[in-house]
């Protein structure tokens, strides 16, 4: 049967600004870092993506080593553009980045230019598209003069293979750098994505997200669930087949006992509000509105359906921030430096 999206998408789900520019992102997007590999059921992947689409997920963030293997996840993504997204691509968002390694040899990471115009010209290959929305450069090189990964940046959206830029995981000294110079060419960082959520708040520690407001920058943070901690899959110890198991993001030990009691903790005062602790974790991130839009990752469509309830409740009064704080800060827990290594 052809998919068909929900006539009422557009009716809940809250869209806002992307910092000084015109373009606006749901507050839950949708990230095929996991599960859009060839490691995952087709039929999975479109079950994922059409239950965001009818919720009003209008955004889809990919890279070019998403996978396993690297590029089937654009691949496969590719595939539903072509089939139940055919005739919606004018509703869509789509992203994808280059930095981390992609293939062998001297020019297949970081942030050359060879390495960024080469990679998204076979990221639009996989999927089959003219253009993205959004090209990131997926993590600062320092081997490279930032000069000229901006540079490229700036000529993949000039080329008309991307309508905007973004930047990645890059610390708040070099987002200000990076900034500067893609002013100066004339093509502005529209968004930055880094990794945020109650267990690891780099990105306040570091100042990036003062930094973001003060330059007119949105931004979206992946793992705001830290990557399925902030879930009930944990409540009750570590299971067979979850993510901690699977040696890829998530490491067995950043699952101890006292991580866990948090996790069990803010769990309660999640249900105190009448959430999951998904929503709640999602909630938070988006307080305030200091995020732009939160980066989810799911592996059943059910998933997808919890988590985009977040957006029923983004308030939180003093003392539950409060709570928050020193319950999450019991953890003592840095997903970034994994993060940054492996995303």
């Amino acid at each position: 049967m052809s998919y068909r999206p929900a006539e009422n998408r557009y009716e809940k789900m809250p869209y806002r600004k992307c910092g000084n520019s015109g373009l606006k992102l749901p507050a839950i997007s949708l990230g095929l870092w996991h599960n859009f590999g060839g490691d995952t059921p087709h039929e999975t992947k479109r079950e994922i993506t059409q239950a965001a689409f009818d919720l009003g997920i209008t955004h889809f963030d990919l890279a070019n080593n998403y996978g396993p293997p690297p590029g089937s996840a654009e691949t496969a993504f590719g595939e539903i553009l072509r089939t139940d997204f055919a005739g919606y691509r004018d509703e869509l968002i789509i992203s994808t980045k280059a930095g981390y390694q992609m293939w062998d040899g001297p020019y297949g990471e970081w942030g050359s230019r060879k390495y960024l115009i080469a990679s998204c010209d076979q990221s639009l290959k996989r999927m089959g598209l003219d253009y993205v929305d959004i090209f990131y450069s997926h993590r600062f090189d320092p081997e490279t003069p930032l000069e000229e990964t901006m540079g490229a940046l700036d000529y993949i959206v000039r080329s008309g293979r991307a309508l905007y830029a973004g930047i990645s995981s890059y610390n708040s000294e070099k987002t200000r750098e990076a900034v500067a110079i893609l002013n100066d060419l004339g093509t502005p960082c529209v968004i930055h994505q880094p990794s945020y959520n109650m267990f690891n708040r780099w990105v306040e520690n570091d100042g990036l997200k003062d930094t973001l407001s003060d330059l007119g920058v949105g931004s979206i943070a992946f793992t705001p669930l830290a990557q399925g901690m902030l879930t009930k899959k944990y409540l009750k110890g570590v299971p067979e087949g979850s993510r901690a198991t699977q040696g890829k993001s998530l490491l067995p030990e950043m699952l101890n006992e006292n991580t866990l009691a948090s996790i069990r903790a803010l769990n309660e005062m999640a249900e105190g509000r009448g959430q999951t602790l998904a929503q709640m974790a999602i909630a938070w991130v988006l307080r305030g509105g200091g995020i732009t839009s939160a980066l989810i990752g799911a592996s059943k469509a059910s998933q997808v359906v919890d988590c985009a309830g977040a957006i029923e409740n983004l308030e939180f009064s003093a003392d539950e921030l409060a709570e928050i704080d020193r319950l999450s800060g019991e953890a003592n827990i840095n997903l970034w430096a994994k993060s940054s290594q492996t995303d």
